[in-house]
């Protein structure tokens, strides 16, 4: 929802803020209402409230409870329902709609003027009738007395259909060339019909008679705004019984008292562009005129300016709520226009919540001084070089500094700083990166405990020092929570003690050895050895490589590397064995024994035995198959019976 507040008159735009497209899934519609804040900050005040391309006309039901909009492309109506604040049901039309009116208080009887010269009533179930008008038309007005529709056009005649009997009454003949606009006036229903030629001709529909001929072109304003063109009439509206508004293709509007041929106020637009609808505000005495770019209120006795809505697309239709501040516009947008004024009157009860609202952003909005100014200090006006216009138009001081223009703003401080986009453009990566880097996990730093000794430190003093801290591994304790740790120390114990054993007899026998050859060594070693020839030498290692060998079988003991997991007992005579053996048998017996490793942890594996019920199934199995093989004959000598020989005809083998 956005804010002005032209003349010191707050407007609120309703139908501001960025609008979803209908293809969204409902997930990411839900997703942008979560994550963008414009999305978030818009108010839609009826759901829906739009048209595919444009819309042409918008109009309140006579009870107020319903809103119709028409609109392309394609050509369609939408009907509103106000207390549920949506859309009650949409139809497709045949043609653009030009003008259509409410003939029932509600959306039950409508009537419409197409652009392909048809006019169309609907019903509450869809189209009831159509027919087809001489010329095309440009306006059509009901009389409700007498159950007439008039319809104007690109023609001299007005066209009356009489809805009760269904046909077209005798048209009415004007003196132009063609009728632009009309309507009844609500109190007497004088009609009255604006032409090309900037005349208004008023009828008397009792007896079809024209009562008579307002010729706005030469009166006196035409002279005074030197108006190059005639004027044409293209709006008309009627306050009461005697005021009437007239709206020209000049971009005047025209108050009349009816009984006077002269205006009594002219209001210049000052865009040169048609009037295009008139409306009047009762209770404050204002007047809406509304052409294609602006929407002008001002004071229908001195035409004082009051505020103005100046939206951006081309403006088609005006709408007033009837007592209340709310107006919608349509126009060359998808989107319906919708603008609340509490100036000019409270909020339908259907939306009440709107007077709320808009009294919380009252209180809570802060006031800006200016929109276009940039407010600097007198130390930024130096680094900007601006100093020299201390005290010219350019610079309006303010309190402690001055307001200066935004363009000349910009413009300085790219001269002065021609980096600063640069450096802006850093500072928002370094922000995102920083926003990202926010999202990641957080981990706590802890204090580093590298190089220092728990013994030493008072927290984990007492585990060391206390005995009751100490663990127990012979307590009945320690075997019950822990009886693998427990066996596994008792077999290591075992496997310890075998060794132990098996060293000491090696040591005893190298001991008793060594003693022998000792003596007799010690007694040679007065002598010194003659050298042998070469021939000795053969013959001296002849003799004495069987007395190695026979050393080596008897007292000399070979000692063999133990893998891990392998048995200390027996183990040249279990690995000549293994070694024998296949490799299933060698798996299978790995497998039914427990290993233990070198390091101290215990590895075992399991085969599983089948359970009595499996083994019991498995040999009920075996006796039935072997049954069957003792009570089961062969098929052999059946089938050598029922073969018969093959017969033979005339030469050729016959089966």
């Amino acid at each position: 929802m956005q804010v002005s507040n032209p003349n010191n008159v707050k407007i609120y735009n309703l139908s501001a803020g960025k609008s979803l497209p209908e293809w969204l899934t409902d997930r990411k519609k839900r997703k942008l209402q979560q994550t963008d804040t414009d999305i978030q900050r818009r108010i839609e005040l009826i759901q829906d409230f739009e048209m595919p391309c444009v819309s042409n006309c918008v109009k309140v039901s006579k009870d107020k409870n319903y809103i119709c909009a028409t609109g392309t492309y394609k050509p369609r109506i939408r009907c509103y329902d106000v207390h549920q604040m949506s859309m009650k049901f949409e139809r497709g039309l045949d043609a653009e709609v030009v003008k259509f009116i409410f003939l029932s208080d509600d959306y039950s009887k409508l009537l419409f003027l197409q652009d392909d010269r048809y006019i169309e009533f609907h019903t509450q179930f869809g189209r009831h009738h159509r027919t087809r008008i001489p010329k095309f038309g440009r306006d059509l007005s009901y009389h409700q007395t007498s159950c007439d529709a008039y319809f104007v056009g690109v023609s001299p005649e007005i066209y009356r259909f009489n809805l009760e009997r269904g046909q077209f009454g005798s048209p009415l003949t004007t003196d132009a060339t063609e009728v632009l606009c009309c309507e009844f006036n609500p109190q007497h229903y004088l009609f009255a019909c604006g032409t090309k030629e900037g005349t208004v001709e008023c009828w008397d529909p009792r007896d079809r008679t024209r009562a008579g001929v307002l010729d706005t072109a030469t009166s006196k304003y035409v002279e005074n705004l030197e108006v190059g063109s005639v004027p044409e009439i293209t709006s008309l509206k009627f306050r009461d019984g005697l005021t009437m508004g007239l709206g020209t293709s000049t971009g005047h509007v025209l108050l009349y008292d009816i009984r006077s041929n002269k205006p009594f106020l002219t209001k210049d637009h000052m865009y040169d562009l048609p009037i295009r609808d008139i409306t009047f505000h009762e209770p404050l005495d204002l007047v809406l005129s509304m052409d294609s770019k602006i929407v002008k209120l001002w004071d229908r006795n001195s035409g004082k300016p009051y505020t103005s809505i100046e939206p951006g697309p081309d403006l088609n239709n005006l709408c007033l709520v009837p007592e209340s501040g709310l107006i919608f516009i349509a126009n060359e947008a998808p989107k319906i226009l919708t603008y609340y004024i509490p100036s000019l009157g409270t909020a339908p009860k259907w939306c009440a919540f709107l007077d709320n609202l808009t009294e919380e952003l009252e209180e809570s909005s802060t006031q800006t001084v200016y929109d276009d100014y940039k407010f600097i200090t007198r130390k930024e006006l130096e680094e900007l070089g601006l100093s020299h216009l201390i005290g010219s138009n350019l610079l309006r001081s303010y309190m402690h500094g001055f307001f200066v223009d935004i363009r000349l703003y910009r413009k300085a401080k790219s001269i002065a700083d021609p980096f600063a986009y640069e450096e802006y453009r850093k500072d928002q990566v370094r922000k995102k990166i920083e926003e990202d880097r926010t999202n990641r996990v957080k981990t706590s730093k802890l204090p580093s405990k590298a190089g220092v000794n728990p013994l030493k430190d008072d927290r984990f003093k007492l585990m060391f020092e206390n005995p009751d801290f100490q663990i127990d591994t012979m307590s009945e304790e320690y075997r019950l929570l822990n009886p693998v740790m427990a066996r596994l120390e008792q077999s290591k114990q075992k496997d310890k003690e075998k060794v132990i054993e098996k060293f000491e007899q090696i040591q005893e026998e190298w001991e008793g050895r060594g003693s022998s050859e000792s003596s007799s060594s010690s007694s040679d070693d007065d002598e010194e050895p003659e050298k042998p020839t070469r021939p000795q030498q053969s013959q001296v290692r002849s003799k004495k490589k069987p007395e190695k060998s026979a050393v080596s079988k008897t007292s000399r003991p070979k000692f063999f590397e133990m893998k891990e997991g392998e048995q200390l007992k027996n183990l040249k005579d279990n690995k000549k064995k293994q070694m024998k053996r296949t490799l299933a048998e060698r798996l299978s017996e790995e497998a039914e024994k427990s290993t233990y490793s070198s390091i101290g942890n215990k590895e075992m594996t399991f085969k599983l035995q089948k359970s009595y019920t499996e083994k019991a199934k498995a040999q009920e199995l075996r006796d039935h198959k072997a049954e069957r093989r003792k009570l089961g004959r062969s098929a052999n000598a059946i089938t050598r019976e029922i073969k018969a020989k093959p017969k033979f005809w005339m030469g050729k083998r016959v089966q």
